[in-house]
């Protein structure tokens, strides 16, 4: 499937791009957001991209956009952004962050990454390859009590006792190594099916975000865009699950109010200085169009805030 940039426009009306504006794009993927901003940019305009993925690094699209010299590419996950933006001393001084949270289509569509039970692969769900341990490593030594939690706490996943405890039991017979031995094995131990939703979903996205230290490497990221983004800078994030937008807008809030000050009275009017981000807009969700072109953008949600 060819990858499609969700929520294109809806992203660069939130970025509010200047010609002149240095944007960070956390999340580069296949290009395609970056592209865009790219063309609205003028010759003093600048873009940083990073990806943890070396394939998106390493891509055509990628190695189409090196030409342009307002475009830097570096491989690393976003929530090292703070230090890679100060080594390139533009720290307080960003115009917009884009952070597209995820999966990419590319990577989806990759048997050899193992992100996804409905092609046969190794089960390895690392975004970045050369680092830390795969899916069939980690399932080889994880205990069960751990493995409850993971797909219960990441994957909101009601029979994860049951899924847990039937790797266990597989494991010792024959290790987990591919992406349909697992699947088959949530099939077998799941009882009753959510329609629409096969029933290993919960489970590989509790996995994949375990492997990753996702949720981790969101909070890290977004406590560091204050630092990054100048006065009137965008933060623009997409979410495509309940956790991340969970996230997201708990610390959109919590920046927009300030800080909290034990009393009988309401003091935040007091503390409007000390407010980090301002709320633009509300929540928004992909068209019916788009949905209907790109069902992957049918879950996703855009959020935005201004550094004040």
């Amino acid at each position: 499937m060819k990858h499609v940039p969700v929520m294109l426009e809806e992203v660069l009306q939130a970025l509010a791009i200047r010609e002149d504006g240095v944007y960070l794009d956390g999340t580069f993927g296949r290009g395609g957001h970056s592209r865009e901003i790219l063309h609205r940019l003028g010759s003093d305009g600048r873009l940083l991209a990073l990806d943890r993925d070396a394939d998106a690094v390493d891509s055509e699209n990628a190695r189409k956009m090196r030409d342009d010299y307002r475009f830097q590419l570096q491989q690393g996950c976003f929530s090292r952004m703070r230090q890679i933006i100060e080594a390139q001393g533009l720290l307080g001084n960003v115009d917009g962050i884009l952070l597209d949270l995820g999966v990419s289509s590319p990577q989806l569509d990759d048997p050899q990454r193992g992100f996804s039970f409905l092609r046969d692969g190794p089960l390895d769900m690392r975004m970045n390859t050369g680092q830390g341990m795969s899916a069939a490593e980690w399932l080889e030594q994880v205990s069960e009590q751990e493995l409850v939690r993971v797909l219960f706490e990441f994957g909101e996943e009601r029979f994860a006792r049951r899924i847990a405890a039937a790797v266990v039991k597989e494991r010792v017979q024959e290790p987990l190594r591919t992406t349909r031995q697992l699947a088959r094995l949530i099939e077998a131990a799941v009882p009753v099916r959510e329609k629409h939703k096969h029933p290993a979903t919960r489970s590989f996205q509790a996995i994949r975000i375990h492997i990753n230290r996702e949720l981790e490497a969101l909070q890290e990221a977004l406590q560091q865009t204050l630092q990054v983004l100048k006065p009137g800078g965008r933060l623009v994030v997409i979410s495509f699950h309940s956790l991340e937008d969970r996230i997201v807008k708990r610390f959109i809030r919590d920046q927009s109010r300030g800080p909290y000050h034990p009393g009988r009275y309401p003091v935040a009017d007091r503390h409007q200085d000390e407010r980090k981000l301002r709320r633009i807009g509300k929540a928004v969700r992909a068209g019916g169009r788009e949905v209907a072109e790109n069902p992957r953008a049918r879950s996703a949600v855009l959020r935005c805030a201004e550094r004040i």
